[in-house]
């Protein structure tokens, strides 16, 4: 059995199955006859994506947007899960494992969508699939992908457990597993904000705010339409964002000052509406920062929040923190239950009276109490689907 964490974003696909990860924009193209092939530049497995799936020939992400005619690209929920989702996850897990035994999946929904959509998603990749990859050296491979069971989660909780558990699905940092703990999870289209307490997800606290960092990248390529009368797609927006500068028909125009502007408003709109979600949550111990669009928002989020923001690592590409941590969940539910949680050991620990009396070491009734809450925010985790 083969475990792998799969999310598939609006604005980039990632898998990860703890040795191998791949990421690719999630827009699909019409598969074209290419005539002649440099042997220049890179060949990577995710830079030149030609598939055939259910029949249907396909140019995925980065060689979609050089290659196709045709480029889908969506910023519509149900779009995302209805034509996009099926094609991208299945792509993802055959470039990010070869193996032929059954796979299990998890993955994540925004919160506002997690109880409508958790069955839809599961429907459109759960079962086996043929699918066929061509490659640039004109040698084709085809995979039967099978996958087998698949537990969704919320998004945000990925990055968590991305920071407690280690790479076999056992919890490591026991401390922030007993905390309180605010999510920010900033995507291409959407912003979720979570609360976690000793890892059991508060409702309350947690909502999908329409705020991704496309909204970012919408006003900045309106900008550049009125100035050169050309409307950029914002999939081909990134680069440009990255280096600050824009050539339109020879012409070079300076976004620098812009995307400060843009981004500075942006990080505003998202703490104020996280402070005003989390006002009664002042009890919160931390809060994380993830997702594609925090590696852009951070530095103008920070300042605006109100609470101990857990710095973004430099040396990590924050897109892949939910994916990461869905895969270290997947093994912690499937791949090794025979080991007992630390969850369960510090219960027992705190319940065996020759190690602790709880009525006269108040110490260890907090332990047991904690330990309690830990274990039963997941066992509930476990539960879900």
């Amino acid at each position: 059995m083969e475990i792998i964490g799969i999310d598939v974003g609006f604005g980039f696909t990632k898998a990860y199955n703890g040795k191998n990860s791949v990421i690719f924009k999630s827009l699909i193209g019409d598969a074209t006859d290419i005539q002649f092939r440099s042997l220049l530049g890179d060949d990577l497995s995710s830079e030149s994506l030609h598939i055939t799936l259910d029949d249907k020939s396909y140019f995925l992400g980065t060689y979609a947007e050089l290659q196709s005619n045709i480029r889908e690209f969506t910023l519509d929920q149900d779009k995302l899960i209805e034509d996009f989702v099926k094609i991208l996850a299945i792509a993802a897990a055959g470039i990010c494992t070869d193996t032929a035994a059954p796979i299990n999946v998890v993955s994540g929904l925004p919160v506002g969508y997690l109880k409508r959509d958790s069955k839809k998603l599961k429907d459109m990749i759960r079962g086996t699939h043929e699918i066929t990859f061509h490659n640039s050296d004109g040698k084709d491979v085809t995979r039967r992908i099978q996958i087998d069971k698949i537990h969704v989660i919320p998004q945000p909780i990925g990055s968590i457990f991305n920071l407690i558990f280690d790479d076999q699905g056992r919890i490591r940092d026991k401390a922030l597993a007993t905390q309180k703990i605010g999510v920010v999870d900033i995507g291409f289209k959407t912003t979720d904000f979570s609360i976690f307490d000793h890892l059991q997800y508060i409702e309350r606290g947690s909502s999908t705010m329409d705020t991704g960092i496309s909204k970012c990248f919408s006003v900045i390529a309106n900008k550049l339409r009125q100035e050169s009368n050309i409307s950029i797609e914002l999939f081909r927006m990134y680069k440009f964002i990255e280096s600050g500068m824009v050539k339109i028909r020879g012409k070079e125009y300076n976004i620098s000052n812009l995307k400060k502007r843009v981004y500075s408003h942006a990080a505003s709109a998202i703490a104020s509406d996280l402070n005003r979600l989390w006002e009664n949550d002042w009890d919160i111990d931390s809060i994380i920062l993830s997702g594609g669009g925090s590696i852009e928002l951070s530095e103008y989020l920070s300042p605006n929040i109100e609470g101990n923001v857990i710095p973004i690592p430099h040396n990590i590409d924050a897109r892949f923190n939910n994916v990461m941590g869905y895969c270290k969940f997947g093994r912690y539910k499937w791949g090794y239950s025979k080991f007992i949680s630390e969850a369960a050991q510090m219960k027992k620990a705190a319940d065996d009276p020759a190690q602790k009396n709880e009525e006269t070491d108040p110490a260890a009734a907090d332990d047991k109490a904690s330990a309690e809450k830990q274990s039963k925010g997941l066992a509930w985790l476990r539960r879900q689907n």
